[in-house]
Order: structure tokens, then C-alpha cells, then sequence
């Protein structure tokens, strides 16, 4: 019945701003669906659709998103270059297994991701 995900989507008031934001981080091109004064932003990456949506009391205010994460090779090394970048933090690093920990960072657009990894 299901067979993976396609799109993880997060609630922004700049999707245009958060989407190039990610796509300079990432070094991808940003993606655009605007619709009248409404816009839709997203990024491929491997597969996946990261849509930022414009956050809103009725479709979905800040802090009721899926905090999605990404698998990165080294948590520590990834989450200091994105403190760098603009990035806050939310909460950990936290060793959850033998090898493998993960922590909460906020995007400087208000979206809460981690990092999961060695």
C-alpha cells in the first residue's frame, strides 16, 4: 500500500526565501508554483520533494510540521556548517543508538529539522 515518500513539506511565511536559502545550502535549483499572490517553492533531492508552503492559521501554522532529517555523514561537522549559515539550535545532539545520534535545528525561516547520523 505505500511504497516510500515523495514529498515532506513544511510551513513557512517565505516559501520563495526558504526555498533559495536550501537550494544555495544544498546546491540545487529552487522550483515555483505561484498562484495569484499565493506561492508554492520545492526542491528534488534524490527523489524527495521539500515543498515549502505559506504557513497559515487555517492550511498549517509554524510547529504543527513534520520535522523531517537528514542522514548525514558526521552530525557534528553538518550541524556547526549550518549554525554558520544562519541556522539555530533546537535541541541535542543525542545518542539514540550504539553509532548514531541526531539533533534539532531551526532553519532561519522557523522550520525545525534534524540530522541523523554518525
Amino acid at each position: 500500500m505505500f511504497r516510500g515518500i515523495r514529498t515532506v513539506m513544511v510551513f513557512v511565511d517565505d516559501p520563495e526565501g526558504a526555498a533559495r536559502w536550501w537550494a544555495e545550502l544544498l546546491k540545487t535549483e529552487p522550483h515555483f508554483d505561484i498562484n495569484g499572490t499565493s506561492i508554492y517553492a520545492w526542491l528534488d533531492i534524490e527523489g524527495i520533494e521539500l515543498g515549502f508552503h505559506p504557513a497559515s492559521p487555517k492550511s498549517n501554522p509554524h510547529g504543527r510540521s513534520t520535522v523531517p532529517y537528514w542522514v548525514v555523514d558526521d552530525v557534528h561537522q553538518v550541524r556547526e556548517r549550518l549554525l554558520d549559515a544562519g541556522c539555530t539550535h533546537h535541541r541535542g545532539p543525542l545518542r539514540v543508538e550504539t553509532g548514531r545520534q541526531i539533533c534539532q535545528l531551526v532553519d532561519p525561516f522557523g522550520t525545525v529539522f534534524g540530522l541523523d547520523g554518525p
